[in-house]
This record gives C-alpha cells, sequence and structure tokens, in this order.
C-alpha cells in the first residue's frame, strides 16, 4: 500500500469561504480535533494577513505536537518573515510559499515577466529554507501554466530546498485525464524530482475536485490537500472525507491508505458545521444525512436482507450511528413492518394492511414518516385525541428594544394550564412557553414557514421538527397569524410525544 499524506486546509483555504471566519479560540478547537482525525499537516492559516491570524497561527503551532504545521506565504520577505515567527514554536513546522505562474496571472495579477518570477520563486525558498527544515513550494494556477516553464521553476526551487512540490488546480479548471498527464509529465520533465514530494490543490468549481486529485495520485502525487466538508475559496476544495473513504473503500484498485482515523470524520465534519454555521447539505457524501438513509421500497428490502446490498461501507466506518430506513412514498410493505416491529407493534395481517393503506396517504402529503406518525396513525382510531392539549390563547409582547415574552393558556379537558417565558424572538418565547406548561425540554431542530394563499392575509403554514428525550417529533399548523401557526405546530408535535410514550412499548403490544 502506498502512503498518502493528508494535508488540511480548512483553517487557511477553508476559512477564505466567504462568511466562514472562526475566531482564535475556534480554530485552535478545529486544530485539536484534526489532531485527533490524524492528518499529517495542519495548514493553519495565512500569518501576514492580519493580527488574528498571526496570533491563531501561533497558538496552534506551540499546542498541537502530533503533526507538522504548516503556514502560508507570498515570495516576499514581509510575509516569509511573519510566517517564519508564527511557526518556530511548532514540533514540524512547514513554509508554504508560492508565486503565480501562468501567463495570465504573471501579465494581469504579478506585472512580472517569466525570468522575474523564476528568481522569486527560489529567493522566497531560499530565504525559508535557511529558516525551517521544511519548505513547500506551489506554482499558483499551475493548471493553467505553460508546462515547460513551470517544469523549470519546478526544477530551480528544489535546488533552493523545497521539499514539497505542491500543484494547484487553482480555479478548478482541469479535469482527471489532463490532471494526470500534468503530474506525469512533471515527474518526467523534473530531472531533481526524486528529492520531492509531489502535493495536489484541487478547487471544485467544475465538480471535479476529489476525481482531479484521485487522478494525481495515481499518476504519482503523494500528499493531497483537502478541507473537511469541501469549504474553501468559491465552490470549495477537494472534500477531505470523500477523497479518504474512496482510498479506503477502493484501495483494492488504488492501493493507497492514509493516516486518517475515519471514525473521527462525523465529529468532524459537525464540528466544523457548528463552528461557522454552515449546514452540510442532506445528499453529502459520507456526512450528509441521507449517506447512510434508504427510502425505497426495494433498497429497505435488500439492506434489511444483507446491508452490502446498498451499502459500500458503514456509518460506523465514519463515526456515525446506524444506517436509516426513511418512511416514505418510495417504501414498501417490507420496511413499513419492519419499522413497527422495531418500535413493539404488532399488528394482525388484516390490521397491517389497513394501517400501510394510511401511512401511504400519509407518506404523500409530506418527505418522511416518523416514528410517531407511524403510532399515531395505528393508535389515534382507538383514542380518539385523548389527553391532547390545545391552545387556548397566547399573547406576545416584543420589539426591537424589547426582551421577548410569552403567555401561553392550554386545555386538557377541563383543566387549564398557563404559564409565560422569556425567549430570542417572539417564536421562541412561545415555544418556551409550551414547555413550562408541558413540564419538558425539548430542542429545535428544523422550523419552516410557507405561505399557503396568495396576497397579505395568507394563510401560513409552519411546520415543525423537535427533539424531547431522543424522539423526534413532527408538527404542523395552519392561520393568517404566523405566530399563532407557529404555537400550533409546535404543540401539535408535543401531543405527539403523548402517543409515543402511551403506545411505545418495547415488549411490544398488540392493537
Amino acid at each position: 500500500m502506498e502512503q498518502i499524506y493528508i494535508f488540511d486546509t480548512t483553517l487557511r483555504d477553508g476559512e477564505q469561504s466567504p462568511g466562514a471566519s472562526m475566531e482564535m479560540e475556534q480554530k485552535l478547537e478545529l486544530a485539536r480535533q484534526l489532531e485527533r482525525l490524524g492528518v499529517d499537516v495542519i495548514e493553519a492559516g495565512f500569518p501576514v494577513s492580519s493580527p488574528e491570524q498571526f496570533k491563531a497561527c501561533q497558538a496552534i503551532a506551540n499546542e498541537i505536537r502530533g503533526c507538522s504545521i504548516a503556514v502560508l506565504s507570498r515570495a516576499v520577505e514581509k510575509d516569509l518573515d511573519a510566517a517564519i515567527e508564527a511557526v518556530k514554536g511548532a514540533a514540524k513546522p512547514r513554509i508554504h510559499t508560492f508565486v503565480s505562474t501562468s501567463d495570465i496571472h504573471m501579465k494581469h495579477k504579478l506585472k512580472k515577466d517569466p525570468e522575474a518570477v523564476l528568481q522569486m520563486a527560489v529567493a522566497a525558498v531560499k530565504y525559508a529554507r535557511n529558516k525551517v527544515a521544511e519548505v513547500e513550494f506551489s506554482p499558483e494556477d499551475a493548471t493553467r501554466s505553460d508546462l515547460d516553464f513551470m517544469c523549470r521553476v519546478l526544477e530551480k526551487v528544489i535546488d533552493a530546498g523545497a521539499t514539497i512540490l505542491n500543484i494547484p488546480d487553482t480555479v478548478g479548471y482541469t479535469t482527471p485525464d489532463e490532471f494526470a498527464a500534468t503530474i506525469k509529465a512533471i515527474r518526467n520533465r523534473v530531472p531533481n524530482i526524486d528529492k520531492a514530494i509531489i502535493s495536489v490543490h484541487c478547487h471544485n468549481d467544475l465538480g471535479l475536485a476529489v476525481a482531479n486529485t484521485l487522478a494525481a495520485l495515481q499518476a504519482g502525487a503523494r500528499q493531497a490537500e483537502v478541507t473537511i466538508n469541501g469549504i474553501g475559496e468559491r465552490a470549495g476544495n477537494a472534500s477531505l472525507e470523500e477523497l479518504v473513504m474512496a482510498l479506503k473503500v477502493r484501495k483494492d484498485t488504488l492501493g493507497m491508505e492514509t493516516n486518517i482515523n475515519t471514525q473521527e470524520i462525523w465529529r468532524s465534519s459537525k464540528m466544523l458545521s457548528n463552528i461557522i454555521g454552515f449546514p452540510i447539505a442532506r445528499n453529502k457524501a459520507i456526512v450528509g444525512e441521507n449517506a447512510f438513509a434508504h427510502e425505497s421500497g426495494i433498497h429497505q428490502d435488500g439492506m434489511l436482507k444483507n446491508r452490502q446490498t446498498y451499502e459500500i461501507m458503514t456509518p460506523q466506518s465514519v463515526g456515525r450511528s446506524d444506517s436509516k430506513l426513511v418512511l416514505g412514498r418510495h417504501s414498501g410493505m417490507h420496511g413499513f413492518k419492519s419499522r413497527l416491529a422495531e418500535l413493539g407493534v404488532k399488528l394482525e395481517a388484516n390490521e397491517l394492511e389497513h394501517a400501510y393503506q394510511r401511512f401511504l396517504e400519509i407518506a404523500d402529503r409530506k418527505r418522511e414518516v416518523f416514528d410517531e406518525d407511524l403510532l399515531a396513525l395505528v393508535t389515534e382510531e382507538l383514542h380518539h385525541g385523548e389527553n391532547q392539549h390545545q391552545l387556548d390563547y397566547f399573547t406576545v409582547f416584543s420589539g426591537n428594544l424589547a426582551i421577548p415574552t410569552a403567555t401561553v393558556r392550554l386545555a386538557v379537558g377541563s383543566e387549564k394550564i398557563e404559564e409565560a417565558a422569556t425567549g430570542d424572538g417572539p417564536v421562541d418565547a412561545i415555544f418556551k412557553a409550551i414547555d413550562r406548561c408541558l413540564g419538558i425540554t425539548s430542542s429545535l431542530i428544523e422550523y419552516h414557514v410557507q405561505a399557503l394563499t396568495p396576497g397579505q392575509q395568507a394563510m401560513g403554514e409552519v411546520s415543525v421538527l423537535i427533539e424531547i428525550d431522543g424522539l423526534r417529533l413532527s408538527g404542523r399548523g395552519n392561520s393568517t397569524d404566523i405566530l399563532e401557526a407557529s404555537a400550533r405546530a409546535y404543540l401539535s408535535a408535543c401531543n405527539r410525544r403523548i402517543v409515543m410514550k402511551q403506545f411505545r412499548n418495547p415488549q411490544g403490544m398488540s392493537l
């Protein structure tokens, strides 16, 4: 197995995603997780860009001991001095310096001729190599550079002391075959290439970042520059989790391995998402909500017989919990019956068929049918809303200079329950007041609003997904007043909990 080094640039290129800036403590927290994940190199940032960047790079270099710490620098002494100072406390410091080599960059950005750019590159590498043992050099916009000129630059920077040559597809322009040919040409045309490791840094503008990286590794590159969740400039970078799991799952044909502890992938992904506030797309490979979820009846039937029919890796291998059979309009009787059995519900054959038909009616109206929906549909005819709380009234006091406060009164039979609460906004205050009435603590997972009719007096529908005691509960509410619709939706979800508590029986039950 060939060893592939993972260079994580989440804290540098990843942070350059619009809106993804991190505070120093957040960067340090993520760096600790990257160390647990097992990356070989952490690119901590661009020290000269700001005092805060410098402090964050320095803090990471001083604390993280289990991997190399790299910092970025343009090929100018001011940048190099800041980089050297920031990383000097690292156990394994690395300076990553770069200069553009494409005609379009040299002409329009640098306004320098090729010979001047060559001298800048050599001078920067020599300067850095006199201060640290490990220097990485990147010819920016490599995939649009003249190959002969770029190879000449690479040869000279190796002579100057660079031991890692990073070939970046800076604008996500190349294709897998083309990029593989570029890496092979570098290996053939640079006479001293045996003294350096070839690295690749691919952007995702055409959605090819991971494919291009894999092609380059197959062509002889041995370091991959990636980010958690694929974040980065514009459309982002090659995704660490996708690349690493591709190498692991297809090691039979690729013959490569990494030092990554794949069971830390899910935690790393969620941590980054929480820190920068970027939600993970449901269909995102490896870490998306749907990555190990199955709704199709054919797929569910196969999964129940043998997981390998529709899963090429286990969720546990990336640190996730078990696979999920999602019940929806595409689910079959097999998946429906299996889920009821897991919930401890036993039905006779005719009851099961009737419940399944009612399930299909519900599934046609909503994206996903949750456990509480299943239990409600098989019990509601027997209980007719018994012990269900109704919204009696609510009032809200709110404003941009006031603390939002809500008073809510619920009715259950002849009993009235009234409570007040404050919140981050009027909706949050209403939800917290309902929690007080019911004596529960809940977490809001999803909140959606849509207009059902046009005009200013439109009927609005609110749908919520909440979690109480580990149960996920959905609810909907309609009103021309969006606050009332929110209260009704939330109470609807809470009422489903009553069904769950009354009829979820781990020993099984017959209805």
